[in-house]
Order: structure tokens, then sequence, then C-alpha cells
């Protein structure tokens, strides 16, 4: 064989060998980051989180250093399974978040975003096609605490709340505007094969990575309460 073509091959070999294991890690981080908020003090109150349908992590979202501050950021959902959402966290579908309004919130690039999607309407439209928070799926600023009391009537109807951590501070924010995808090519990587996130996170077509460890045991340590779920 042509030693050129040898080398050539060997490359996209360890590209490719390079480019799963930097998936691996992204997702190992989404749980490290999500047990991390879980555990502090004024977290995501537990009743929301008993309440999610499905949870989104994003780890170290970046901010553009061209444009109009333009962000992207690459993560991880996970949602209850089964039609009624009521059964174990399901294995990670690679998603990805846009918009020009990630990254102003609390500290810049490198942020920290976690997204709990309310209900079946929500999840339905993030998962068929690029969905828009504020337009496509209604969104807000996730409130803080051990419980829901005092968040507002927007809090919570909202199909989308959303939080934020960045150099230590954790908040609700807003991420209206911004755009949520799936983001095919992690999830080859993770499980061999093109494979839609409605049948990762919905129909159990294949199961959890090793790597999904982390964020799977965070959830289902603090989501359990699913007999209180809104209706």
């Amino acid at each position: 064989m042509n030693r050129t073509l040898v080398l050539l091959l060997s490359l996209a070999l360890a590209s490719t060998v390079a480019s799963a294991e930097h998936v691996k890690d992204r997702l190992q981080r989404a749980g490290e980051v999500l047990t991390e908020i879980l555990n502090v003090p004024d977290d995501v109150p537990q009743d929301l989180l008993a309440k999610a349908d499905c949870a989104i992590v994003m780890p170290s979202v970046k901010k553009l250093a061209f444009g109009v501050g333009a962000s992207y950021g690459k993560g991880f959902m996970t949602c209850h399974s089964g039609k009624d959402f009521n059964g174990p966290w399901s294995a990670p579908a690679a998603m990805r978040l846009e918009g020009a309004s990630i990254g102003f919130q609390i500290g810049g690039s490198g942020t920290d975003y976690v997204l709990l999607v309310m209900n079946a309407k929500g999840a339905q439209k993030i998962l068929s096609s690029k969905a828009k928070l504020g337009a496509d799926a209604s969104a807000a600023a996730g409130p803080k605490g051990r419980t829901v009391e005092g968040a507002t009537d927007l809090q919570m109807t909202a199909e989308v709340l959303t939080y934020s951590r960045a150099k230590g501070l954790f908040a609700g924010v807003s991420l209206e505007g911004s755009t949520l995808r799936q983001d095919h090519d992690p999830d080859e990587e993770l499980y061999g094969r093109d494979i839609e996130a409605r049948d990762i996170v919905l129909n159990g077509a294949v199961s959890p990575p090793a790597g999904a460890g982390p964020l799977l045991s965070a959830l289902n340590s603090k989501a359990v309460k699913r007999a209180e779920k809104r209706k």
C-alpha cells in the first residue's frame, strides 16, 4: 500500500478516536456540572426538577470572538422514558445551543447552562427540529431555591426553564431567541450510527453509554417525586 495512503488513513483514524474521546469527555463534564449545580445551597427547586420531563446540560458554552457576539454550546439532553415521561432517565442525545444572547448573562464565555423542559409539548418541539426559545417553545429564567414558592406565573407556565452558572454564580437566566437542535456527529460517535434524538431519548433505541453515568446518577438522585408531576 502506498505510504501516503497509509499515513492518511492513520491520521484519519487518530482524528476519529480523538473526536470520540472529546465527546465522551464532554458527556462526563455535563454530569459533573449538573452534580455541582444540584448540590449548591440555593439551586434548582426540587419540586420543579421532579416535574421536569427532560433536562439539557451545556457545559462551558463559549462566546465567539467575531460578529455581534454570537455564541454556541454543545451538551446533552435526557428525558424520562415512557409515553407519560415517568420512567427512568434516558440515554443522552447530543444537542447544540446557538444564539446572540448566550454568553452575556452572568460572566461571559465559559458559562454552564441547565435547561429544564417542563412538559411533553416543549419536548416535542425541541426534538422535532431546530427550536427557537421564546418562539417555538415558551421559555423563562428559572426560579431558584428549595421550593417554587415565589415563582412567577410565567415561570410556572413556561415550557423551558433556563439556568446558568459562571464564575461561581448560579442564577436563572433568559435564553429567549437562542435555538436548540440535535448535534448529529457526537451522537454518531457515541452510538456508532446516525440516530435521531427522538429515538434516543423517547423511544429507547439505545442504551446509555458508559460516560453518561454521572449525568444520569445526578438526575436519579434528585428527580424522584414523579407522582407530583404537573399535568
